[in-house]
């Protein structure tokens, strides 16, 4: 009974153990994070204007301005030096240029120029998330 209960009692000291030093890992970099976070509230930013209907010119701008400058730091965060990524992170910034390019002025030009960025975060995301 007593090697049961102390073999029990490792395994929970073991777990308890691993979880600290798993949270302590998960927490050294932020910037992954913050970098998709933010990037995640101007694209969100940018759904709720299309859903309320509410696409000013200035707001887009805005908006795409801050997803683009976010969208440079993709790569030197995450720290990722394989092709691939790199690559879809750069169709990500392509994307982004080309409808800051396309100015769009409405709600309607705004979906059309956030289906390909969309698409972009998408296959980067069902790849390496």
């Amino acid at each position: 009974m007593r090697v049961a209960l102390m073999i029990l009692l490792g395994l929970v000291i073991g777990i308890i153990g691993t979880v600290n030093v798993m949270s302590t890992l998960a927490a050294r970099n932020p910037m992954p994070k913050a970098v998709m976070d933010t990037m995640d509230y101007h694209m969100d930013e940018l759904s709720r204007a299309l859903k309320t209907k509410q696409c000013t010119a200035a707001s887009i701008q805005h908006h795409l301005e801050r997803v683009q400058s976010t969208a440079t730091d993709v790569v030197p965060t995450f720290g990722v030096a394989e092709q691939p990524f790199t690559d879809a992170a750069t169709l990500l910034q392509t994307r982004v240029q080309q409808a800051l390019q396309s100015a769009p002025a409405d709600c309607a030009a705004l979906a059309a120029a956030m289906k390909p960025i969309g698409a972009a975060c998408k296959s980067c995301h069902d790849k390496y998330r």
